[in-house]
């Protein structure tokens, strides 16, 4: 346990800021499994829509790697383009 009054701080937002980015990272997986279990090539293309701004968004701030979301955005970009 920490002793000073800083380091009790820390360990408060550091627990909450891991709850909050880690509710947006299931909602990144929810958002990716919906467009890879869609075989209608419309509805994907809307999912499609819909994940890109969401991984764009966690990107910029940083909760996953800049470059990982570009990996996941063109993997489900070719899924999409296959169907």
């Amino acid at each position: 346990m920490p002793q000073h009054k800083s380091a009790i701080k820390r360990m408060r937002q550091n627990k909450k800021r891991n709850e909050h980015n880690r509710s947006r990272r299931s909602k990144m997986r929810t958002l990716i499994r919906k467009v890879s279990a869609t075989t209608d090539k419309e509805l994907a293309e809307q999912y499609l829509k819909e994940a890109v701004s969401y991984l764009d968004r966690l990107a910029t701030k940083r909760i996953i790697h800049p470059k990982n979301a570009a990996r996941k955005k063109s993997q489900l970009t070719t899924y999409v383009n296959n169907l």
